[in-house]
């Protein structure tokens, strides 16, 4: 017989796995809502009761080698979920911004920590210098505030998110050198090796992982699960490049979260995993880590460690705030900008005990300096995401729209289905893309049977299933997904019939190119609702996953911009371009450019696009000869006889299917209700 375990161990702490497992659990439940009630981030609440259960108070959680792990997987997972989160385009468009923030919050703090390092604590030259390092860079503990309150995309959060590329690489590059320095000077070839390191991190990982992600997404994902691990098995090389290189790890999952991020769009289902999994398991096990590493009986310690507190924790506060409001006042942001931008660039974590740990261990710092660095991490713990929050929700309610502009950004999709699930997929895909990242209406799965005495019943079970299946696709990302079967002998009635039932404000149909006339393409099924419906109907040919789409073609016909849906179509293509990240070129076909730009940037929405004029006799050989295969082109198409259209519109599908492009969509605008299309407008 085995001998007998008992439930809970009689001594602390808490050695049993799975007990400490279930522990770790229940603080990541209950801490964020109890310290809620007190108005702090439930992320603060985290920090907190490890410093309480961690063995420098109650002792209950032992800092074990498997917690140890979580923790760091969980800082590296962090900086991999920002660098996925990044705005590129608003980065692309001011990196400057980056830029400023980054050397400014950085810079400043590093030069003034570095006097009074040596002037008031009496440190070296290079110990001031690392100790002001620890500082002048940050961590984004408050992360999860500003992604809850749904700001990320705001350009003062943009410029810190990219500063970070400038803050934590140069603490790296200090400790680099500093550690270069004692070991054997500070040499050239010292500041060589360095800095081809970065050379070799980044372009190893911009250049090697998006090539490689967009032809697994293409190939190779069957499984969504598959999707998830191929991008941990990404970020957690990169981090390990990153290590093997002589960087910090963290730093190469930001970079891999930059490499995937046009190719991860938010709101769909693998966004939604990644999200899922580490605001549930591993970042809150990162912000474990670091409560049970603080050590709150280092005020107990001696005067000597709460004036070196004191001293790291003034001038960090301080420079901080000043590059705050300097960056505020070149850039133009506002108070509450300037407030979420001081809360950000305050917080510290295990990066800076690790920076500290290596100086302590190479006798750059004593246990004062140490102990004084923990005590500053459990200030900023709660400093930093208690600000943060204070000016990112003022901040996120000063952006709100009303009520009756949410609609325009959370359209109703109807969505008729085939039986082909592959292609069912990459519609479903492609409606989320079009959706709100909060949606809350839902996208409506149609299948339309036509009666057939004997067989009725068994393809009703049949599509039933198979919309059951799509709608767990759709929960996946957290869609709401509601399916309709429609028994009708007209499939197009039903369709119409079915946006009207639901009140769609678009409906999204696919086009098999291949397939015979009786199975919806064009001049059958698809044509017949276009007659029916005067609703905006977008028609799909989706030959790659719309996550792996490049570049977007616009095909604007000459007139088009006099048709009564034209705004709400030029949404559409800019709401698009916004979710999947991609450069624009817009054709203007037999027309002038400046018109059409003047009337894009009428539209809300900011997007990057390049408007050039095109005549049809050449559209397909431009086309051929600047497309490659993972573009999409859009074109927005009137219906027959109505404002804008050309006789080569008719035969503009059948003729691109030839074309590398793969992929391909028609915008066929709302028309009748001209009082529709002005919600679109942006007024200033």
């Amino acid at each position: 017989m085995y001998p007998a375990v008992p439930l809970i161990s009689s001594r602390l702490p808490v050695e049993e796995p799975v007990l400490v497992f279930a522990l770790a659990l229940a603080v990541f439940l209950v801490a964020p809502l109890v310290i809620r009630r007190f108005g702090l981030p439930g992320i603060v609440g985290i920090v907190l009761a490890g410093t309480a259960i961690g063995p420098n108070a109650l002792g209950i959680l032992a800092l074990t080698d498997a917690i140890e792990l979580l923790g760091s997987v969980g800082l590296v997972y962090l900086l991999f979920t920002v660098g996925l989160e990044l705005d590129l385009r608003g980065f692309a468009r001011a990196p400057e911004n980056a830029a400023i923030f980054g050397l400014s919050s950085f810079g400043l703090p590093f030069v003034v920590g570095t006097v009074v390092g040596v002037a008031l604590l009496g440190l070296s030259a290079p110990a001031a210098a690392l100790l002001a390092a620890v500082f002048a860079s940050h961590t984004l503990l408050a992360y999860p505030v500003v992604n809850q309150l749904d700001v990320t995309k705001n350009r003062a959060v943009t410029a810190v998110f990219g500063g970070i590329l400038f803050t934590d690489t140069l603490a790296l590059v200090v400790l680099a050198l500093v550690m270069g320095a004692i070991d054997g000077g500070l040499t050239a070839l010292l500041f060589v090796r360095v800095l081809g390191s970065l050379v070799v991190l980044f372009a190893g990982v911009w250049f090697v992982v998006p090539p490689i992600a967009r032809w697994f997404f293409q190939n190779l994902s069957e499984e969504s699960y598959f999707e998830f691990l191929f991008v941990a098995v990404a970020l957690f090389a990169a981090g390990s490049l990153a290590e093997l290189l002589g960087l910090s790890s963290i730093l190469g999952a930001f970079v891999a979260g930059i490499a995937l991020n046009r190719l991860i769009p938010r709101g769909g289902t693998l966004m939604n995993r990644i999200e899922f999994l580490g605001n549930a398991f591993f970042i809150p096990f990162f912000l474990l880590y670091v409560g049970m590493l603080v050590d709150v009986g280092v005020i107990l310690d001696g005067w000597r460690t709460i004036e070196v507190a004191a001293v790291i924790l003034g001038t960090m506060f301080a420079t901080k705030w000043i590059a705050a409001w300097g960056v505020s006042a070149i850039q133009g942001y506002d108070a509450n900008e300037r407030g979420v931008v001081y809360g950000l660039s305050v917080g510290q974590a295990a990066a800076a005990l690790a920076i500290t740990l290596i100086g302590f261990e190479a006798g750059l710092f004593d246990a004062d300096v140490l102990n004084a660095v923990v005590l500053m991490m459990l200030v900023a713990t709660v400093v930093s995401p208690w600000w943060t929050e204070r000016a990112g929700r003022r901040l996120a309610q000063a952006d709100e729209v009303g009520p009756d502009e949410d609609e325009e950004f959370d359209p109703r999709i109807l969505l008729p289905l085939s039986t082909d699930a592959e292609r069912q997929r990459l519609l479903l895909e492609f409606a989320f893309v079009l959706k709100d990242e909060d949606a809350a209406e839902p996208v409506h799965l149609l299948t339309v049977v036509q009666p057939d005495s004997d067989r009725t019943e068994d393809r009703l079970a049949l599509i039933e299933r198979n919309l059951e299946r799509a709608a767990a696709f759709g929960g996946a990302a957290e869609v709401p997904v509601a399916t309709e079967t429609r028994v009708n002998h007209n499939i197009a009635s039903g369709i119409v019939r079915g946006s009207v039932e639901t009140r769609a404000d678009l409906i999204l149909m696919g086009w098999d190119a291949h397939g015979s006339f009786g199975r919806r393409i064009f001049g059958d099924v698809i044509d017949r609702v276009l007659r029916r419906t005067t609703m905006p109907v977008v028609v799909s040919r989706l030959g790659h996953p719309i996550n792996t789409t490049e570049r977007l073609f616009v095909v604007l016909p000459h007139g088009i911009d006099h048709h009564e849906g034209f705004y709400e179509a030029v949404h559409v293509v800019k709401r698009l371009a916004t979710k999947l990240g991609t450069p624009m070129t817009v054709l203007v076909m037999e027309g002038r450019t400046h018109q059409y730009e003047r009337l894009f940037d009428m539209v809300e929405l900011d997007v990057d696009a390049t408007f050039e004029e095109a005549r049809w006799g050449k559209l397909l050989e431009t086309l051929n000869e600047r497309a490659e295969p993972d573009d999409l082109v859009v074109a927005l198409s009137p219906r027959a006889g109505e404002v804008g259209w050309h006789s080569e519109l008719a035969e503009l599908p059948s003729r691109l299917v030839e074309l590398p492009p793969r992929s391909f969509v028609t915008i066929h605008p709302r028309h009748g209700e001209p009082e529709y299309d002005a919600r679109f407008l942006r007024f200033e």
